[in-house]
């Protein structure tokens, strides 16, 4: 038995469903565009944004849409918890190609966990937009 109410759990499967769907879209997208087919991309790419929009919608009414700081320090946990515990795990237990490509995630997430590492601090030490 979940312990979200059945609400939270049809909102977090719809948000699930649509942000799936736009990173194939994306993904479609970027084949297209490797295929020299731009405006195909282009359309794909227009389909994904709104399965981000359905996807934000969904996860607004589930109320996890934090304030910035928290919203910063929750990003910041799942970068690290993927980075440190969930892809090392992963990559004990497949084959050596697909390990290489999470360790070519966790390469990037090191990134994107600097970046929002950078912005927070931004954030904390400015008294308005940034």
């Amino acid at each position: 038995m979940s312990r979200l109410p059945r609400f939270q759990e049809h909102l977090k499967t719809g948000f699930t469903a649509e942000a799936v769907s736009a990173a194939y879209f994306r993904a479609y997208a970027e084949q297209a565009e490797r295929a020299g087919k731009p405006k195909l991309a282009a359309r794909w790419r227009q389909l994904a944004e709104e399965k981000d929009r359905l996807a934000t919608i969904q996860l607004e009414a589930a109320g996890k849409v934090e304030d910035e700081s928290t919203a910063l320090r929750t990003a910041l946990a799942e970068e690290r918890y993927e980075n440190d515990v969930l892809y090392p795990r992963m990559m004990r237990d497949v084959d050596e190609k697909t390990a290489e490509v999470f360790r070519q995630v966790v390469a990037a997430q090191k990134e994107q966990t600097a970046a929002l590492e950078q912005l927070q601090e931004a954030l904390q030490a400015a008294s308005g937009d940034i």
